[in-house]
């Protein structure tokens, strides 16, 4: 099976950078329990936005937990400190990973 990576990009609407990390442990903890869940990598660029990194085990593991973190989760702390209209999330097959 072909892992998948789920590619987030956006920025924050209110909270300070700390605020959002601090407010992160109930998506991380969320995340952990979703079947297929790999790993998550969470990371400011130089811009101030942001770039949520998160694999799965597979492409419908990763459909499935972003259906349902919008029915579970969308009234989180840290989501609703994101700006919705600048949310990028996109899907991709791993092709090639070096460790």
């Amino acid at each position: 099976m072909t892992q998948t990576l789920e590619l987030v990009t956006f920025r924050l609407a209110r909270g300070t950078g700390q605020q959002f990390i601090d407010a992160n442990a109930a998506i991380s903890d969320w995340l952990k329990r979703q079947p297929g869940f790999v790993s998550r990598h969470l990371a400011e660029r130089d811009d101030g936005s942001y770039v949520d990194i998160v694999f799965w085990q597979s492409h419908d593991a990763a459909l499935a937990a972003s259906t349902k973190m919008m029915e579970e989760m969308a009234q989180s702390e840290a989501m609703t400190m994101i700006d919705p209209m600048g949310l990028d999330m996109s899907h991709g097959t791993i092709r090639l990973s070096v460790d």
